[in-house]
Formats: C-alpha cells, structure tokens, sequence
C-alpha cells in the first residue's frame, strides 16, 4: 500500500504546490488506521511504502504500522516530482534520507523500495543503485500498455542484475494481463475504482489459478476516503483521476481481503522485521500535520501591529484551509509584526460563521465581524478596514490565491506610500493555473482604468493589498460587491494617495467557487469606466467621526462582534 496523504498525488501536481501541504489538514493517520483494522479482520498482511517526509513529520504513523505487525517499506523522502529529472547522487541521496526517517520512526530494516512514478526501461539505473544500497526488492514497475513488451520477464516477479556487478534485486511489478496486444493493470487501487468491478474480479482469479507468480495487489491509503475535502481547481481528468468512485473502495478491498490471502513482500522473501516500535514525537522544527495545532508563534515585543482583513461570503469548504494558513502566517512573521486579525463574514448563508466561531474563536487577537445580509466584498473590506485598531492594514481573498508570505515584503513598501497593491500582471509578476478567460478580462479591465486615469497600474482587481489606514477609511463606496475592490483602488487615488505595485503570482483557488456573477462584474465596470471617460464624480468620502466615536455605518451596517 502507498502511504500518502490526499493532498500528495500526482493527480494534484500542477495544481497544489509544495508550499500549500502544511496548509491542509492531513486524514492520513485516520485513513491508515481504517486500513490497519480492515487488514487485522481478515487477518492480512501488507507492505506500506511509506514517504520519509511523512515519516519526520508523523511518526506514529510508521510506529502504527509497525506495531500491527506489517512491513514499512521506502516510497523515497519526498512526495511527487519527476524521477527522470534526478541525477543518480540525488536518487542516491533521497532514498538514505528516507531509509533514516523511517529507521528513526520504528521501521527496521527498510530493504524495500517503490517510486512516486512508475519507472520505464531508461530508469533501470534506479534498480542498480537500489542495490547498490543494500536494497532487496523493488515494486516500481508497471508493466501496461507495451512498457517493457521486449522484456517479458517484467510481467511476474523476476531478478533484476546489476549492470555492471553481480549484485541482484528482486522486482515485484504490478500484476498485468493482455489485451488486443496491450497490458491491463489488474489489481492497482485507480483501475479498481475505474474499470468494471466483475472484469477484474475475473481477472484476479483467472491469474491465482494460472500464475504461479504471485499477485501484486496494492492500493492508497487516502483512496479509503470519501469524505477528503474535494479540491476544485483540478482539471477534469484529473478530478475523475483522483475522486471517482471513492466510495466503493472499502468494499472492493473488503471483498478481495476475504477471498485471498495476502502477505508483504518481505514476508515472501522470507525477511525478518521489528515488530514493535515506539511511539514517539516529530522532528525538531517541524510541523505537525497531523492535527490542527500549529505551533503559537512568539511575537517580539517590538513587532509591529498589522492588521488583516479577510472577507468570506459562502466560504465553509475553505475555513479550515484558511485557519491554518493564517496561524501559520502568524508563525512565519511574529518577530516582525503583530498580526491581529479581522475575518468578516459578508452574510453567508451557508454554515461559514459556525465553521468560523469554531476554528477561530479562541484565535488570540481574532477579531470575528458579521454582516447581517449579503453586501458584497467590497463593503465587507470596507468593514474590516474601519474596524482595525491600528494604522496599517492589509487584505487578503479567504481563498488565499494569493501567497499571505507576500505581506512581508508589502508591509515595508507603505513606508513610501499610502496603498501597495500585488500585481500578478505587473511585469515582473505571475499566474499559476488561473482560466485564461479570467486573466484576458482582468487585464483588460486593468488596461482601461489606467487609460482613464492616465496613470499605469496593471492591476486593479486584487484584492491582496496594504492601505494605510487613514487614507482609505473614510471612502463610501457606491460599488460594495466585486467591483467595490477596483473602486477602493481607484478612489484612493482620486483622493491623491500614493499607490505602488508588488510583483506577486495569481494563484487559483482550491476550495470552493468564486461567487463573482461574470455578466453582472463586468457591466458594472463598464459603469465605472464610462463614468470615469465622462469626468462622472466617482469619489465618495464619508465624514470624519469626531474624536473617539467610531466610524460612520451609514454605507455598510454595523457588524456583529465575537
């Protein structure tokens, strides 16, 4: 079995990035378990390859495995990547960093090995360093379609030589059988959930009564999941890739379970394991991602108090995504800033305030704010910023497409201006993965507020920005949904603030939908740009509150606090 969590394969990459693991809550412990007690009810026994990432991060996950009596095998240290891209030294290295985790987690000896990728006939030089390693079996090769068609042996366990010495390694590859003149995958956790249940089923039996080979049968501990949260922004494929049929899992494996028998490789190669290995706590400096608990910074007391605005609106697929994010942001910056938080929930009609009073309630310098009915984005920035206690103040979308890492760079910049603004279409800037639909109307839109104003900024519609306070808190906007987050830019700059641009990459959300009406955006726009063609007066200011009162809530109703 692969050891990995949902938010690791290869299904995702190209959409979830490397920084974004810490951000997700990890099921993986849950998800082994669930399969630990489906092994121990028909009395299986399994391989787990297991990443050394996940073994420095989760230890007991390894010490779990261990203890139930199964076999914990290398997976190499890092999730996903490229095999074909590593230099041998690199290979070489990964898999003794990962032989070191898991060792140090419980597992000895880990004598097994399996890619993040299924490796082809130009990868045999994986094997030669495998052994060279003192590695004895590998289960890195997937024989379909006409891989390795000019070497059958590939088809059942055989002995892989060394090259260029009489070392050997034995290699276990997934079970196969042929088609029409292609190999099939009959017993791999995907084509389970993806071809027809009966075909395979007959599939399996026919090879236990013809193969004297064994049957190499392997599957995903997250594919035991149906519940993982659904990552939106995958393209299609992929999404059909990783989410179908994740409900009949369990009982797919249940059926197999009670009609065979399984055992590890290592138990069919006749070599001895620990069988006890002892609870114990991560690395030193490294996060746990198996709970919701990341480490309370520790803010110095010279830091310098920020406030962050966030508004939600329908959010609850993303609370917990943000949740840790920020805590993690907080993490990252507390010997720089105090960041004190204010999340403003716009008048979701779904469970967004009871996902955020749950995970944010006992948050220190957390700050919850309600608008009683739906308003829009833009009036609810406008809430956030009129409720912060200090002079500088940023927001950020909830869903985080932009990196919150980008406000460290930011915050300095308002030493030199009254509003600093992320720009993905600035020069210097980037999008990853956003609909090219959206970035051809942003930009577009973006090229025609500068003509307007005569001035070049290449993006108006972020919301990923740093205000000082004082110079946007009194603008009434006559727009307060998505078209509010323009107008704030643009009538800060009617009112004479100094705006300047960061460079900054424009990801795409992973969580939930964007709630922007595309028609209703950019008639709106429209709107503004020919009111601003027109010399229209577009600048609102709301009066200036006496000395201690709070701000006017003539344009947006005052928020309920938490």
């Amino acid at each position: 079995m692969n050891v990995e969590d949902y938010f690791h394969v290869g299904a995702f990459e190209g959409t979830v990035l490397r920084k974004h693991w810490t951000r997700f809550p990890s099921r993986l412990e849950r998800n082994v378990q669930e399969v630990l007690e489906l092994l121990d009810k028909h009395g299986a026994k399994a391989t787990f390859f297991v990443l050394g990432w996940i073994a420095d991060r989760q230890p007991n996950v390894v010490a779990d495995i261990v203890n139930a009596g199964h076999e914990v095998a290398s997976r190499g240290y890092w999730p996903g990547g490229s095999i074909r891209t590593r230099v041998r030294d690199e290979f070489r290295e990964d898999i003794r960093r990962s032989r070191q985790a898991l060792e140090a987690a419980g597992a000895s000896p880990v004598v097994g090995y399996r890619s993040s990728q299924w490796i082809h006939a130009q990868d045999a030089w994986i094997l030669d360093i495998l052994a060279e390693e003192g590695f004895q079996y590998d289960s890195s090769i997937n024989p379909i379609l006409r891989r390795f068609a000019w070497d059958p042996r590939c088809f059942e366990v055989n002995r892989h030589r060394h090259s260029a010495s009489d070392l050997t390694l034995w290699e276990y590859p997934i079970s196969t059988l042929g088609l029409l003149g292609l190999r099939v995958a009959i017993s791999g956790g995907n084509y389970l959930r993806q071809l027809p249940h009966p075909v395979m089923r007959r599939a399996v039996r026919w090879w236990t009564k013809h193969r004297r080979s064994p049957l190499v049968f392997y599957f995903m501990s997250w594919e035991m999941d149906k519940d993982q949260p659904e990552v939106r922004s995958l393209p299609r494929l992929n999404r059909i890739r990783h989410y179908r049929n994740l409900e009949r899992m369990p009982e797919v494996l249940d059926y197999y379970l009670s009609h065979y028998e399984f055992q590890s490789i290592g138990d069919d190669l006749g070599i001895e394991r620990a069988t006890q290995a002892p609870r114990r706590e991560r690395a030193s400096g490294i996060i746990d991602l198996g709970t919701d608990a990341i480490t309370p910074p520790t803010v110095s007391p010279d830091a310098q108090p920020v406030t962050l605005v966030i508004p939600l609106y329908n959010e609850d697929a993303n609370v917990t995504y943000l949740h840790r994010t920020l805590l993690e942001l907080r993490r990252k910056l507390g010997q720089k800033y105090r960041i004190l938080f204010n999340l403003v929930d716009d008048g979701s009609s779904d469970s967004t305030w009871t996902a955020l009073e749950a995970r944010f309630r006992n948050v220190p310098d957390c700050r919850l704010l309600r608008h009683p009915r739906n308003l829009g984005i833009g009036a609810a920035l406008v809430t956030g910023i009129r409720a912060a206690t200090t002079d500088v103040v940023c927001s950020l979308d909830c869903d985080c497409s932009y990196d919150p890492s980008e406000l460290e760079a930011m915050i300095p910049m308002l030493d030199h201006a009254d509003l600093v603004t992320a720009s993905p279409y600035h020069p210097q800037g980037h999008v990853f993965n956003v609909p090219p639909w959206r970035l051809f109307l942003s930009k577009t839109l973006s090229r025609l507020y500068s003509a307007s104003l005569g001035d070049r900024i290449h993006t108006y519609t972020s919301c990923c920005r740093v205000y000082r306070k004082s110079s946007v808190d009194r603008i009434e906007l006559r727009n307060p949904g998505f078209l509010g987050v323009a107008e704030l830019l643009i009538q800060a700059k009617l009112a004479g603030a100094r705006i300047v641009e960061h460079p900054a990459t424009l990801e795409s959300r992973l969580f939930g939908e964007s709630k922007m009406k595309i028609v209703r955006t950019i008639l709106a726009h429209l709107g503004l740009l020919r009111d601003l063609a027109l010399r229209r007066p577009v600048l609102y200011l709301a009066s200036a509150p006496a000395a201690g009162e709070a701000p006017s809530p003539s344009a947006v109703p005052a928020p309920s606090n938490s």
